[in-house]
């Protein structure tokens, strides 16, 4: 996606893997940043599958089998609920090491170390209660399918408690609006030069994803479907305008499998999807233009 800035301050940044732009009306003060920075450690600390010393890791390894519960795990899990349901089992947090057999490892070796397998369904392996975050057995917790968004809404409930009026978190591609709007494109999967159409966001959130981004390989990208361990093929690019980061990038995800439009709308957000072949869908009243 394409971002014109807002007026005002861009304090600009690298962390998850990403780059991050914050937008505002005042430049963001020392305090602020660091309470951004602590924010963001915090959370890679937990769920990070490309860190030795993280939460998920550790689960991983086997090294336990019991955390004490991450501040948003009911958050994001629950929504894995609501994604596992109206996706037939396609979105399941236990991608990550079908995602690491595929060469999309801590090491980013992007070499694969065998065929796509299904991957075990994940309700009677994980749970989340009684202050503890638990596997039955070692597995690789990866919460792609909506992390970075639940990160963006955190970044941006920081920076309102040290910023009045107008606010952008973007993350490269997930992002936040409050109090301005901004016109987006949305970037064509095949030719980033392009856009296949634009929408005006204010006081939401839009996320996108595609599958040239993380990708590697021979038609190996990061967007999997659990039910058979391998990357999809139907779709090519999702955008999804939701009431926050989190829901819109779990919807981003949830729209390239059967299931994701009656999910969207259930939530009454909007959505636009692109086919391999090159053909675009959009939901009713989606509120922007779809170029022809």
């Amino acid at each position: 996606m394409s971002t014109p800035t807002a007026t005002g301050s861009t304090w600009t940044f690298d962390a998850i893997g990403t780059s991050w732009a914050i937008d505002s009306a005042a430049p963001v003060p020392p305090i602020a940043r660091d309470a951004v920075a602590a924010v963001i450690e915090r959370f890679d600390h937990e769920w990070s599958r490309f860190r030795e010393d993280s939460v998920v890791t550790a689960l991983a390894e086997g090294r336990t089998a019991s955390v004490a519960l991450p501040d948003d795990a009911d958050a994001m899990l629950s929504l894995y609920d609501d994604l596992d349901v109206a996706t037939a089992g396609a979105i399941n947090p236990l991608v990550g090491d079908a995602l690491a057999r595929l060469g999309y490892d801590a090491r980013l070796s992007l070499t694969p170390a065998g065929a796509p397998e299904p991957v075990a369904t994940w309700r009677d392996r994980l749970s989340w209660s009684h202050g503890a975050l638990t596997l039955a057995s070692p597995a690789t917790i990866d919460v792609g399918a909506l992390g970075k968004g639940r990160l963006v809404d955190l970044v941006a409930d920081v920076l309102a408690e040290y910023l009045d009026g107008d606010l952008l978190v973007d993350a490269s591609g997930d992002l936040a609006v409050r109090g301005t709007s901004v016109r987006v494109g949305l970037e064509h999967p095949y030719d980033p030069t392009r856009a296949i159409g634009v929408v005006t966001v204010q006081d939401a959130a839009l996320c996108a994803s595609a599958i040239n981004r993380r990708a590697w390989g021979d038609g190996l990208h990061h967007v999997l479907d659990a039910r058979t361990g391998a990357p999809v093929r139907a779709y090519a690019a999702t955008w999804a305008l939701a009431d926050t980061a989190m829901r819109a990038d779990a919807l981003a995800t949830a729209l390239f499998f059967d299931g994701g439009p009656e999910l969207s709308a259930s939530w009454d957000a909007a959505w636009v999807r692109m086919s391999t072949d090159g053909r675009v869908e959009w939901s009713p009243g989606f509120p922007g233009e779809i170029f022809a």
